[in-house]
């Protein structure tokens, strides 16, 4: 399609504005093969250029990139003698049109979308220039393939044979990388009761690979459609799909987010506020009331610890992961929508509707027939953090999934012919209901809490949310939820904008905050004075886990106020909530003391003493009569000091676990 001179004349003139060319003399320098052409410039230089590149971009984008390239040709003759094709990706466009909103109208128009991009194929060479070989006379011909097909010459111009016979030279044709990826609507655009849609976007050159699964991007892309095919015949019926032009991503990853020098001196300066610390909390979710420690530790977990890898090749994880159960009510969910949105990449997800597929990794059949994998929750929040509501209704096999994302930050996949491993460098923040709706306090923690020992130990701070009724507490709570329904009171607003505190957490990240002598010191003693309770009290209080969880906890303490080292401050003050944790949880409810082993093995001391009391009064009656009798064991645990209740439990139990077996009512035997 040929191009109006004057439309020509005025495209090469916009390249010659001082801001273009400069942008392509960069480009020359950093070989690069295309340039970001922004859309308001162009409204700005010619209206009427700009709309006739939205209304007909098939004819003049072609044209844009050659005006572009003409300006290369000025301002680096030698790298423009070196590639055939320089491309002007124009962005920014006035409107984004919603994917549920596309319609036949914006066929064939250039448009921007916004979503999430929820998959990305394998990047495949396409043929774009085919180089044929007539079977005859040997003539090559190089033809550009627009169309989804190979199209061969119609005939060979030299022989002019009737039925010419045309091979293709594989090996000096051209080629371009090419991806197709989804995007999907994002959530919030949603209406009500509607499902996400999604649309096929295809990327050509070096826009490929720019984006990942999870980010969210806004393409710029002329809508072409796709001819479905039944087995004979082509239907009336077409599949829209986008050819991309530019692609952007709109949620920077924390990694790559551009952070000025104005925003870095704000920062420096809000760090240097000894009231840092509690300026932060109070950020954190605002319209929830109270909860300080609870926020200190999702303060925590959002800066994250540093992650150290050995000279051995063992790493050792800093994300913090923090698991929350309480009675309803108590605002768990509300905290993790929160955290969700704040963090510099979140997700949320509910248990009860994950699988493990979902929260891992999918394998799918993508167009081509060929396998691929469609990234899960864990691994869209690499970097991120996920928060998982109601965990403890997940089903166990689904649950398993999340064991090797807590403790190796990797996902391994091993199915449909595909065997990968993916990151999952995420923080968890997990909420869970007691079992009987209502947290016991008369019952031990895993008792209270339907999830398996291996998940649970492997939390770094785990609390618990209790709904008791407190006259004062319950008045300040009233007034709050009131006063945030009405219009008369006047709302406060967090110390730190949501905005400025997503960057300042995504700035504070790059910081690797070491240990000092001191505050390793401290982590030490404290340690060591907590396992050496168990000289007087035989229980074990801490594990070699928690002294990491300290570690890790420390340094996010530091990372929040943009510290390189960790002062004995961070450390009293995450020994702290460490001790709150250990005491809400970590206890064993018969003797009221410390005990960790109620997380690491599910069973208090006390309840392991008196099981083993139980078996080795069933071993004795067994070496004498090959068997022990019910009542005979109940009269012998009766004159320890056990109740009938108690007795009855724990021979449940044992049955349930396996220890013992009823080999005819009211005879037990050790297995």
């Amino acid at each position: 399609m040929s191009v109006e001179p004057e439309i020509e004349e005025a495209l090469a003139n916009f390249f010659k504005q001082e801001k273009y060319r400069s942008l392509i003399a960069s480009a020359a320098a950093q070989r690069k093969q295309s340039i970001m052409v922004d859309h308001s410039d162009l409204i700005s230089f010619d209206e009427r250029l700009s709309h006739l590149i939205v209304e007909e971009p098939m004819k003049y984008l072609p044209a844009l990139d050659k005006a572009a390239y003409k300006q290369l040709q000025v301002e680096d003759p030698e790298y423009a003698a070196t590639i055939t094709d320089f491309k002007a990706r124009v962005f920014n466009l006035p409107y984004k049109i919603p994917i549920r909103e596309i319609r036949a109208i914006h066929l064939r128009k250039l448009i921007a979308i916004d979503g999430i991009m929820v998959r990305a194929s394998a990047i495949r060479p396409m043929l774009k220039v085919a180089v044929f070989r007539c079977g005859y006379c040997g003539a090559k011909y190089r033809i550009p393939q627009e169309e989804p097909r190979i199209t061969p010459p119609d005939r060979c111009a030299r022989c002019m044979s009737r039925r010419p016979r045309f091979e293709l030279l594989a090996e000096e044709s051209e080629y371009i990388d090419f991806q197709l990826i989804g995007i999907q609507e994002k959530p919030e655009d949603l209406p009500p009761g509607q499902l996400p849609r999604i649309i096929d976007v295809g990327l050509k050159g070096d826009v490929v690979d720019v984006a990942r699964p999870g980010d969210r991007v806004i393409v710029t892309g002329i809508l072409e459609t796709i001819h479905e095919r039944e087995p004979e015949t082509l239907r009336k019926t077409s599949k829209m799909y986008l050819e991309t032009v530019s692609i952007e991503t709109a949620s920077k990853e924390p990694e790559t987010l551009t952070i000025t020098p104005e925003e870095e001196a704000l920062f420096r300066k809000m760090a240097r506020d000894p009231e840092i610390h509690g300026k932060l909390i109070e950020s954190i979710a605002p319209s929830i009331h109270g909860l300080e420690h609870i926020k200190k530790a999702i303060m925590l977990l959002l800066f994250g610890g540093r992650t150290k890898q050995y000279p051995d090749g063992t790493k050792v994880r800093g994300d913090v992961h923090v698991l929350l159960v309480g009675d309803p009510g108590t605002g768990k969910s509300q905290l993790l929508k929160y955290v969700a949105m704040m963090a510099p990449r979140g997700i949320y997800t509910s248990g009860r509707g994950s699988t493990a597929a979902g929260l891992t990794a999918a394998v799918v059949r993508d167009r081509t027939g060929g396998m691929m994998l469609e990234a899960g929750a864990l691994v869209l929040a690499d970097m991120g953090v996920a928060c998982i509501d109601e965990i403890d209704k997940m089903r166990p096999e689904d649950r398993v999934a999340i064991h090797e994302a807590m403790a190796q930050q990797t996902i391994s996949i091993a199915k449909g012919g595909i065997v990968a491993t993916l990151n999952a460098r995420t923080s968890i923040l997990a909420a869970a209901n007691p079992v009987l709706g209502r947290y016991d306090s008369y019952r031990s923690f895993t008792d209270n809490v339907d999830l398996p020992i291996t998940i649970l130990s492997r939390f770094d701070l785990i609390f618990v949310l209790k709904d008791v009724p407190e006259k004062e507490k319950d008045d300040r709570l009233a007034e709050h939820i009131l006063g945030l329904q009405s219009k008369t009171a006047a709302i406060t607003s967090p110390p730190i904008k949501p905005e400025i505190l997503r960057k300042y957490i995504a700035y504070a990240r790059r910081i690797q905050p070491e240990l000092t002598p001191s505050a390793t010191k401290l982590i030490k003693d404290f340690y060591l004075q907590m396992r050496s309770i168990y000289q007087q009290t035989s229980t074990v209080t801490i594990t070699a886990r928690q002294l990491e969880s300290l570690i890790r906890l420390a340094e996010a303490r530091a990372r929040a106020a943009l510290r390189e080292y960790v002062s004995e401050e961070d450390v009293l003050d995450v020994i702290e909530l460490m001790k709150r944790s250990l005491s809400e949880v970590g206890i064993d409810i018969e003797t009221g003391k410390l005990d960790i082993d109620v997380i690491l093995t599910g069973k208090p001391k006390s309840m392991r003493d008196k099981f083993v009391m139980l078996l080795d009064t069933i071993r004795e009656l067994q070496e004498e009569k090959g068997y022990a009798e019910d009542e005979e064991v109940k009269e012998a645990l009766r004159e320890r000091g056990l109740t009938d209740g108690e007795i009855g439990k724990l021979l449940s139990r044992l049955l349930s676990d396996g220890k013992i077996f009823s080999p005819k009512p009211g005879v037990y035997r050790l297995t």
